[in-house]
């Protein structure tokens, strides 16, 4: 018999949880929300067909696992306000909140629970996500099937051992989105300032970033043996590369990495004070 889930909060990633679940059959009688805003309740009723309401009480009263899933910054006011509730019924957490540890979690909810803490990325609302995920002492292997199937809903997921290589999986797919972001919109202008128009440029990059890391996805080979080949001795891409290389890319972005995991280790801080 499949656990029922809650969402306590009906915002983007939510709902791409929950879509995400349905489509892979889940029944939704399994499934409900709690938003204190009506008109996320009424989209979460119309869209995905499960029950949304504002009480986060009695949604936890009926439910095995319950996902936070409210902004960082109010996650401490949510936890202590649901305490006892969640004290009373000892779900399975599972957190998508980023940059908050499990111990200060553990610690607003009154302590002695199984938390999972996840650090999803935005694909993730196309389910296309990168979400690594850590689990503490608490957590048995049944919980933790039951967060990645979950969490699988929006994509690919990955375990650490260690709840600080959650600060390297936010360096490297947390914020690696906008990397990759930053990078086609460079490629972009430069077409256009070498005379394509605006449409093309945009279009071409796109593709050619699509069709990359499909590439990537489906062959058998790695990343710098697929760079290898596609650079011919002395041809365009090889005078590319050589300045790319020349301009130590792989030193800008390594030290852009290491800044990002640096401040989600700070924001971990931050965030988990009482």
């Amino acid at each position: 018999m499949q656990t029922k889930i809650c969402f306590i909060g009906a915002g983007n990633m939510a709902q791409s949880l929950i879509g995400g679940l349905i489509a892979s059959d889940y029944p939704k009688d399994k499934l409900m929300a709690t938003d204190p805003n009506a008109d996320i309740q009424k989209i979460i009723i119309e869209q995905f067909g499960i029950d949304c309401i504002s009480d986060n009480h009695q949604a936890i009263a009926q439910s095995d696992i319950v996902v936070l899933a409210v902004k960082p910054q109010i996650l401490q006011n949510v936890c202590q306000n649901i305490a006892e509730s969640i004290q009373a019924q000892k779900p399975l957490i599972l957190s998508v909140a980023a940059g908050i540890k499990c111990e200060a979690i553990e610690r607003w909810l009154g302590g002695d629970l199984s938390i999972v803490r996840t650090m999803p990325n935005t694909p993730a609302l196309i389910q296309t996500g990168a979400t690594g995920l850590f689990a503490n002492d608490k957590v048995d292997d049944e919980q933790k099937s039951q967060s990645e199937h979950i969490m699988r809903a929006a994509g690919v997921t990955l375990w650490v051992n260690d709840e600080a290589q959650l600060d390297v999986v936010t360096a490297l797919s947390g914020s690696g989105p906008a990397y990759y972001f930053l990078f086609m919109e460079a490629m972009e202008q430069a077409a256009v300032k070498m005379g394509l128009d605006e449409k093309s440029a945009h279009l071409l990059t796109m593709q050619t970033a699509l069709g990359a890391a499909k590439m990537v996805m489906e062959s058998r080979q790695d990343c710098a043996t697929l760079r290898k080949n596609v650079t011919s001795p002395n041809g365009t891409t090889e005078k590319a590369i050589q300045s790319f290389e020349s301009a130590d890319m792989r030193g800008t972005i390594e030290t852009a990495m290491k800044q990002a995991q640096l401040r989600a280790a700070e924001l971990a801080e931050e965030l988990g004070e009482d």
